[in-house]
């Protein structure tokens, strides 16, 4: 995974604060993340943080981001990129 200087430049401030949580979740041994959840935790809408999942699962080249399943919040199936 890249250093935090580089996701600060690649990514707007609401991205970055997505990318940083993902990774942190995946380091406590996560890979599905919950959007009403990520919203939550982060204060934000969960429609915001499922458009911005969206848009970092085509351009985040630190995290694998899919989108897995649609269950009373979309569920994103996250994992790091193969070196």
């Amino acid at each position: 995974m890249s250093n935090n200087k580089s996701i600060r430049e690649n990514y707007n401030d609401t991205q970055n604060r997505i990318v940083k949580y993902l990774m942190g979740g995946l380091r406590k041994g996560k890979h599905y993340f919950k959007s009403k959840y990520i919203a939550h935790d982060l204060g934000l809408s969960a429609k915001e943080v499922g458009t911005n999942l969206a848009i970092l699962s085509e351009i985040c080249e630190e995290l694998e981001i899919k989108r897995w399943s649609y269950s009373n919040s979309t569920t994103w199936m996250v994992s790091p990129r193969a070196a």
